[in-house]
């Protein structure tokens, strides 16, 4: 019996890691196929309150300010809610510089929290549907109106724009991590057309005034918590790739690594703070759901265990599993060498889907061990590898893949 439980362990785990990456991909596609839900899109132009919550955004908050001032969407149908958390630099002195009727800026004197920075802001909000947005990002100038226009189809309740990561040259970003996002990306819009994706992009994403509930103080993912409220109340999200927004890609694969654990330590904190989102009778797009974010955070023990079990098989065919999965991790390490980076080494793919699924082991005991971080994960994750917040010259920051996983 005990001679059989390598090849139970080893198979399980294969197909687990497979169902994750390949068969779940697949399900969508042919379950679109047979079940594609279109969202009519139409001409409606209801008035709109679009929020920013910054904390230290002295480099980008006027670069952001005038974004939004140049969107093409009628002005007197805007209310613009900066929400600053307790900034410490010259984030509101220069915000105040734009104060206007439209553009408000609310200050939290204490530093309590991105949550609770949109939470305040959406009491004072006057819009019939929320924009939320961050600091770092350009919005194309048609972005909000593209946004909103999927409100005229009311099983509609929340939609996602789609952010492009741009290399230095300003194209799509075709490297590891680009290439990573533009994987989710597909799988966003695959869940969005059967039914909804699961979360948005923190860049830029919007919901109807009434199905905003407001988010427990330290919660990390506010862009999934609150788009996910919405698809508990009965409605859709929907993601728009023609609402667009634009940023850096992350300028190595461990920039990527301090984000990702923030990612999926939220995940695991969403897990315990809206556990109906694992119950198959409350949550319409359970399926998904398991799939996608549960998933993500299981296949790292899988790997585990399926290299762990490998070892104990025997035959030629599992000698050339076990070669290759040495090979896959021995070239995982070689992308960590800068040399290697510079290069732009296909090493770089392995070394990348190895550091984002052992961010989801980090994930796990920051969320049993650590006190979360109350504002984006920057501090929760300053104690990290490669976790030093990076800047491209002249104030350009790089980018953090949005929360995907």
């Amino acid at each position: 019996m005990f001679s059989t439980i390598p090849y139970i362990v080893f198979y399980t785990s294969l197909t687990f890691i497979l169902y994750v990456y390949l068969g779940y991909p697949i399900l969508l596609w042919l379950w679109r196929w047979i079940a594609f839900h279109e969202v009519h899109k139409t001409d409606y132009e209801p008035s709109v309150t679009i929020i920013v919550a910054a904390h230290n955004e002295s480099n980008s908050i006027e670069r952001k300010i005038l974004n939004l001032l140049a969107l093409d969407y009628p002005a007197r149908k805007v209310q613009i809610i900066l929400s600053l958390d307790g900034p410490t630099d010259d984030t509101e002195l220069l915000a105040r510089k734009y104060e206007t009727g439209t553009m408000q800026v609310l200050l939290m004197k204490e530093h309590a929290g991105k949550a609770e920075a949109l939470n305040q802001a959406v009491s004072r909000a006057t819009g019939r549907i929320l924009v939320f947005a961050d600091t770092r990002q350009s919005l194309d100038r048609s972005a909000v109106r593209e946004l909103v226009s999927n409100f005229g189809d009311v099983s509609v309740g929340a939609v996602s724009g789609e952010l492009m990561l741009l290399d230095e040259l300003g194209r799509e970003a075709g490297d590891a991590v680009g290439c990573y996002w533009r994987y989710e990306k597909q799988l966003r819009s695959l869940e969005s057309d059967i039914h909804s994706t699961l979360g948005a992009t923190g860049a830029l994403y919007a919901i109807r005034r009434e199905l905003y509930l407001p988010i427990p103080r330290h919660t990390i993912l506010d862009d999934v918590a609150i788009p996910m409220n919405a698809v508990l109340l009965g409605k859709r999200v929907v993601f728009d790739r023609t609402a667009r927004v634009y940023d850096l890609v992350a300028s190595s694969p461990a920039t990527e690594f301090t984000r990702k654990v923030r990612t999926l330590t939220g995940n695991f904190q969403l897990l315990k703070q809206m556990p109906e989102l694992i119950a198959p009778w409350r949550n319409p797009v359970f399926i998904q759901f398991v799939s996608h974010k549960v998933g993500r955070l299981l296949v790292p023990y899988c790997l585990i265990m399926l290299f762990a079990s490998n070892l104990f098989l025997k035959g030629a065919a599992y000698r050339g599993v076990l070669a290759l999965q040495c090979a896959w991790y021995l070239l995982a390490c070689a992308g960590a060498l800068p040399s290697i980076r510079k290069m732009k080494s296909l090493a770089l793919f392995p070394h990348t889907f190895v550091l984002m699924n052992w961010a989801a082991v980090v994930g796990l005991y920051r969320f049993l061990n650590i006190r979360h971080d109350v504002w984006s994960g920057h501090e929760s994750v300053a104690s990290l590898p490669g976790a030093n917040r990076q800047h491209e010259p002249s104030g350009r920051h790089t980018a953090k893949v949005p929360d995907a996983a």
